[in-house]
């Protein structure tokens, strides 16, 4: 059963399911583009998590009886599958130097050496999940369960930008300096978030990502990619 939640004045929570699940992501992606296209203008950004898709609309142009009217067919074609998923994502292969402060503590955690969680941390093919928390923040799931650890008891109030971080199952690259509660496991040299770029994050809602292992000798050939 979907809610559709008002969040403030100008904005719409649309809870579209109550687990996540691996088509998912793909599912919400198209319902978006599709909501995009219908309310034009009226819609200023969408942002959407692994349930739910949160809407930013124009209040000097719709109102919310208005806008859930123009919803509610769409979103009764989306749960009888008219509005198909979109293909696989893309897939993004990003270096990363596994040199992070938290290596060490986090394979001493988990029972296994650093050379394993790097193994394991790297063997996935992961899947942007949602997109928040800042700018650009893609939440990349699902991480190996020996690497599941609970975020740290006291955050950091920075973490630098293209650090790799994983957290209960899943794993995230902060696109720029923030603070920060995952544990620090290594570095990426590629640039995550650029305003002036469209769009402005690379990594998309069900685009896949896989890690490739570098060395630190080898960071300033892929710095800024």
């Amino acid at each position: 059963m979907i809610r559709l939640e008002p969040v403030g004045a100008e904005a719409l929570l649309l809870v579209l399911a109550e687990q996540p699940d691996p088509q998912l992501p793909l599912r919400i992606r198209a319902l978006a583009e599709q909501i995009s296209q219908t309310l034009g203008p009226h819609l200023r950004d969408w942002v959407a998590g692994w349930t739910t898709l949160l809407l930013h609309y124009d209040l000097c142009l719709t109102d919310p009886y208005q806008l859930e009217q123009r919803l509610r067919p769409l979103l009764a074609a989306w749960q009888r599958g008219q509005i198909p998923p979109l293909r696989a994502g893309r897939l993004h292969q990003l270096p990363l130097c596994y040199d992070g402060e938290d290596l060490a503590a986090v394979a001493q955690a988990c029972g296994l050496s650093p050379a394993e969680v790097i193994q394991r941390h790297s063997a996935v093919c992961y899947q942007v999940g949602a997109i928040g928390f800042a700018p650009g923040f893609a939440y990349l799931g699902e991480l190996d369960a020996r690497l599941a650890l609970p975020r740290r008891a006291t955050p950091r109030t920075r973490v630098a930008a293209g650090t790799v971080a994983i957290a209960e199952r899943q794993t995230a690259i902060y696109p720029q300096a923030s603070p920060g509660g995952w544990h620090l496991i290594g570095r990426c040299p590629v640039l995550l978030f650029d305003p002036r770029q469209q769009p402005p994050c690379p990594l998309q809602l069900g685009d896949q990502v896989r890690f490739v292992p570098i060395d630190a000798a080898d960071w300033p050939a892929h710095h800024g990619l």
